[in-house]
């Protein structure tokens, strides 16, 4: 006996079901009830994708009305039906079970689709439609109207269930979907036109009859590609008979035909006795929600010439009349076409599709990404945005490829060139894969979703109901796979077809296929197309292993350049690169083997003149690319080691110096192209500029002393003191490197002493100077500024500290290091500063005359017609509030707090934080806004090549600047926005405590 329960069980767990128990019980009581032989019910439930949510739902009907069950168990197609059925939608289960007498319908159900004609003719009928009048216009007809479609939902169902391969059905499951819809649509109008015309209505029948609305499919409905449960996107035209139109005037007309959409709506949207069918959306209408529900069409055409965005007229792609006034409908589609089909010319209108795409994988929920079929990464929404911009864009001289379906839009693109076949054949395959599982969550509970269950048990019968296998990890294995697959296909899709259409092609064809060309380029983000083509046949053209490589990886390149800052001069700087590295057997391994070195080449060329230029002259830098470990700086040990060894290997100063400003422009662009990367932080980029500047000014003083300083005079002392920014290991790049000079005779006669000195300070800045890598060695820190002598003896500085030092010279000292030369004059120059910078008592004088300079250097040094908003370094609270602040601090209170005596102006503000001289939210402020206008700075100079204080207005400059900063692309008035943003909240807090 135990033998044959256990026998029971594992047969029942064999065709699919989970809880055996029940279910056994399940069907003992079903064969009961309706007399079918229990081993012939389980048999039956195979076809079902959850035979435990089946045997329930037959179960539940039967016990209702067994006759009903039992009448079409002895039909096999229906029978296998229902079982399909019920498997897979607890909401056809629900419908059945309020309406069993429906069961006959599915008699023949699964053998075809029904065709749009007859699900018209039956909707007509459901609700007695004659002449475009209902019979009845009360609650009835439209009850009436949901139970006949669901029985028609229930028929589609059936046969895309039952399909031996519902992959392949998609398309034309989509399509009877959209006819059933339309057909709901025009049999809700008939009954809303006799619901508006009934007595005591506000409109007369015949008033009502000759009222024309046409009602516009949108997206999936227009494109004949609706799921089982989506939003109904609609647009409704309204006109009227000649007659009408002059007895009650168009306002009257309009007011009928829209009393009749909003009827309409209703009567398939709005809760009755039968649950609604699906929302009809008119959002898509002119001004959306807050526009008219209906317009005449002459309305809609001066909408749209004048005030149209740009995403609207993507929207009216799919456009079509599926209900209503056939012509009037028509009238719309033939009259919108020519503007969509031009709306790509429009300004920035590539731009603005991608940030709408981007805009609505932003608004997902984050805890629904993941699980996202049409709006999450490689899902739906990436297949449709990337076909549709690819039919706008093309689409203008190119009447073949304006198709209103995805997939019939695809079939045309690849026939005339502009996809290639497998790009295509993928996308094709995998959109048919997403639709289907959206098709099929839907039908679970017959209600609007686009996310995947996470429940094993709702993903094993997911698995079965798109045969795909009994298992979970089947559909999800396959689904990520999808995902992936069709994210790589979106972004690099547009540029298959540039390749061949141009590296391609004969010589005497590339004229006739030029412009194509052009067009396809400047869909992507090239702004000189015409120069991108010759650069693209430059790299691409000739039989060599060279240009064999380049042309596998130009599509792929191109797509990178494309989402760079600046795609026009990334090209050009590749192209420059190539020529430099010719045919260099690591070059060509790197671009054809590791594509992540050849995209993050393409984002530093791209994203950054400053790295292009550098690369030119130091082509073996791309080597760094393929091991990132490489792009992170040398320490300064390493740089010191390579910097004597130079002057060890060079006899005059010229040769060592050509070696020691290669040291430094190499060491600097690594330092670029791995803060571009993110391989560095701020902090980080920081401190090596700085070692780099301080390394290449040791150097080039062992080379100019070894050549100015006599044997006899060795002993003179001769240091550099950073100062500045420099001093406080602050540098930026574009940065001046700020010093002072200082001697000691140390026995040397000081008039030869100061003679030497000026010597070395002039050797100094004649050869470190750099015609492509500026090193500026700005002195005007030194006392009396400009008007000072360029190098003191350490005496001097002494004498003239102690009689005459102001209180600017003071404060430029907190930032004083040595840098380079006599170890022993830093020591002692640093005693020096220490008692100037850090005195025991600060006078209240001097600080009142640094508040005055402060004032007076905001109202005079900012360059003219410069917005101080914009001003990085002078404009309220940029780099100069909070350094002057801090400094301030310093002088008056350094002496008692030995963490402020620091150059780090960072460091002396977190000390004074600790200290309690400034409080933790206005140190967070402080140093928020000097972070970022560091950043700001260099990405200012990465970007441009140039070195700037201001923020730009142009928005492609602020944009190039946001990507550098690790910003989403088009974040323009993101930087903006966050720059004024921090720098307000530093300035009220500077204003608190440096004025206060």
């Amino acid at each position: 006996m135990a033998s044959d329960r256990s026998s029971t069980l594992t047969g029942l767990a064999r065709v699919g079901f989970r809880r055996l128990t029940e279910a056994d019980a399940d069907l003992n009581e079903l064969a009961d009830l309706i007399g079918v032989a229990w081993g012939d019910l389980r048999d039956a439930a195979s076809d079902a994708a959850d035979p435990d949510a089946a045997v329930s739902g037959i179960l539940f009907i039967a016990r209702r009305d067994a006759d009903a069950v039992r009448s079409l168990a002895s039909s096999e197609t229906g029978w296998r039906a229902l079982w399909a059925l019920l498997g897979a939608s607890t909401g056809f289960a629900e419908f059945f079970l309020r309406h069993p007498e429906e069961l006959r319908e599915l008699v023949d159900a699964g053998t075809r689709l029904p065709t749009d004609v007859e699900m018209l003719d039956e909707l007509l009928d459901a609700v007695g439609a004659r002449d475009g009048f209902a019979e009845d216009g009360s609650e009835r007809a439209w009850v009436a109207l949901r139970v006949r479609y669901r029985r028609m939902l229930a028929r589609i169902a059936a046969f895309d269930l039952l399909s031996a391969s519902p992959v392949d059905q998609v398309p034309f499951v989509a399509g009877r979907l959209a006819d059933a819809a339309a057909a709901a649509l025009e049999a809700s109008l008939c009954v809303a036109r006799t619901r508006v015309s009934s007595t005591g209505a506000a409109f007369p029948r015949e008033q009502v009859a000759a009222t024309r609305l046409a009602v516009i499919g949108m997206g999936k409905t227009g494109a004949r590609e609706l799921n089982y449960v989506s939003d109904v996107d609609v647009i409704f035209v309204g006109d009227g008979e000649p007659w009408l139109r002059d007895e009650v005037g168009e306002s009257r007309v309009i007011d009928i035909a829209t009393r009749l959409a909003v009827q309409m709506m209703r009567g398939l949207s709005e809760m009755e006795i039968e649950p609604p069918l699906w929302e009809v959306d008119a959002n898509l209408r002119p001004e959306g929600k807050q526009g008219a529900l209906v317009r005449t069409l002459e309305s809609h055409l001066s909408y749209y010439d004048r005030w149209a965005k740009s995403w609207e007229f993507q929207a009216l792609l799919k456009a079509r009349a599926i209900a209503g006034d056939v012509e009037l409908g028509e009238s719309y589609v033939n009259a919108v076409g020519p503007k969509i089909w031009t709306s790509a010319a429009r300004e920035n209108f590539v731009d603005s599709v991608q940030r709408m795409r981007e805009r609505v994988t932003d608004h997902i929920p984050p805890e629904e990404v993941a699980r996202q079929i049409k709006l999450g990464p490689g899902g739906i929404r990436d297949i449709e945005f990337t076909v549709q911009l690819l039919q706008l864009v093309h689409g203008l001289s190119d009447h073949g490829i304006r198709q209103r379906s995805t997939l019939a839009a695809l079939d045309a693109l690849v026939a005339e060139g502009y996809i290639g076949r497998a790009e295509a054949a993928a996308f094709s395959r995998d959109y048919r894969m997403l639709r289907l599982l959206e098709h099929r969550v839907q039908l679970r509970h017959l209600r609007r979703t686009h996310l995947m269950p996470d429940e094993p048990d709702a993903l094993s019968a997911l698995a079965r109901a798109t045969d795909l296998g009994d298992t979970a990890d089947a559909v999800v294995t396959m689904w990520e796979s999808v995902k992936r697959e069709v994210r790589d296909i979106h972004v690099r899709l547009f540029y298959r077809p540039l390749l061949s259409a141009v590296a391609a092609l004969p010589e005497g064809e590339r004229s006739l296929s030029a412009e194509q060309a052009k067009d396809r380029l400047a869909a992507i983000g090239f702004r000189d197309p015409g120069g991108a083509l010759r650069h693209i046949g430059a790299l691409t053209s000739g039989l060599s292993r060279k240009s064999q490589i380049q042309r596998h990886l130009m599509p792929v390149m191109l797509r990178w350049f494309a989402d760079g800052v600046d795609p026009d001069y990334g090209l050009i700087a590749f192209r420059r690169l190539s020529e430099r590295l010719g045919d260099s057997p690591w070059f060509l391994r790197m671009l054809r083997d590791s594509s992540g070195a050849a995209e993050d080449l393409t984002r530093v060329l791209s994203g950054s003149r400053y790295v292009g230029e550098l690369m030119e002259w130091i082509p073996e830098s791309a080597a760094w690319l393929d091991d990132q470990q490489r792009l992170r700086p040398r320490s300064g040990v390493a740089l010191q080691e390579e910097a004597r060894a130079i002057q060890t290997r060079h006899d005059n100063v010229e040769d060592a110096m050509h070696s020691v400003r290669a040291l430094r422009r190499r060491e600097m662009l690594r330092t670029a192209m791995g803060g571009i990367l993110g391989v560095l932080t701020i902090e980080e980029i920081a401190d090596t500029l700085t070692t780099i500047s301080e390394v290449t000014i040791q150097a080039t003083l062992r080379a100019v002393r070894r050549e100015v300083v006599p044997e006899q005079d060795q002993a003179l002392d001769f240091s550099v003191i950073a100062m500045g920014r420099f001093g406080g290991r602050e540098l930026g790049f574009g940065s001046d490197a700020d010093v002072m000079y200082v001697y000691r005779p140390n026995g040397v006669e000081p008039q030869r002493a100061h003679e030497l000195a000026q010597a070395l300070v002039k050797g100094l800045r004649r050869h470190s100077e750099d015609h492509r890598l500026p090193l500026d060695l700005d002195a005007d820190l030194r006392p009396e500024g400009r008007n000072g002598p360029m190098v003191r003896s350490l005496d001097s500085y002494a004498a003239y500290y102690r009689r005459w030092s102001l209180s600017w010279e003071a404060q430029a000292l907190l930032r004083a290091r040595g840098i380079a030369g006599s170890v022993k004059l830093i020591r002692a120059f640093t005693e020096l500063a220490d008692e100037v910078r850090y005195p025991v008592d600060a006078d209240p004088q001097g600080l009142r005359e640094i508040k005055r300079i402060k004032a007076r250097v905001e109202n005079e040094r900012l360059p003219q017609g410069t917005d101080p908003a914009r001003h990085l370094k002078l404009g309220p609270g940029g780099l100069s509030d909070v350094e002057w602040l801090v400094q301030l601090l310093q002088l008056q209170h350094a002496h008692a707090v030995p963490g402020m005596r620091t150059t780090s102006t960072l460091g002396a503000l977190e000390a004074a934080r600790d200290a309690g001289l400034v409080g933790a939210s206005s140190t967070d402020r402080l140093a928020a806004a000097w972070r970022l206008a560091s950043r700001l700075r260099s990405a200012n100079t990465l970007l441009s090549g140039q070195t700037s204080d201001v923020l730009p207005t142009d928005r492609v400059k602020l944009d190039g600047i946001g990507r550098l900063l690790e910003m989403p692309p088009h974040s323009a008035s993101v930087v903006e926005e966050e720059w004024v943003r921090t720098a307000r909240r530093a300035r009220r807090t500077f204003d608190k405590l440096f004025y206060g």
